[in-house]
């Protein structure tokens, strides 16, 4: 009977130890692609004078990463979909958080399933 019960502690530590390797990979996963998408961000940002392109970064917040625009917060909304005139009309809106949020969702999801394959 006491193998039974070695056996049944057994797999219990070793579920644990995969269990530990699999979250330390995603976070390290979410991380990377966290900072990916900041720089992708300052990159394909619109560039005035340069300080919004400059102020995206990357927070932890609980167990989540989040990308922000540290310097000039206001005017991710009024770029990314445009706003209106103080003398009438709007201006054109200038995507370019969507898409890298769509891609860093796809980069992560793919990311979790190789590690979860294995």
């Amino acid at each position: 009977m006491t193998s039974i019960n070695n056996l049944a502690n057994e797999i219990a530590k070793q579920l644990q130890a995969y269990t530990s390797e699999v979250k330390e990979q995603i976070e390290d996963a979410q991380k990377a692609v966290a900072k990916e998408g900041a720089n992708k961000l300052k990159q394909t940002s619109p560039k005035d004078t340069g300080e919004y392109a400059k102020g995206w970064r990357v927070k932890k917040q609980n167990k989540t990463f989040v990308i922000h625009n540290a310097t000039q917060y206001q005017l991710t909304h009024l770029l990314e979909k445009g706003h209106a005139n103080v003398g009438g009309g709007r201006t054109s809106p200038r995507v370019h958080i969507a898409p890298v949020e769509t891609e860093v969702i796809e980069k992560f999801t793919s990311d979790v399933e190789r590690i979860l394959r294995g």
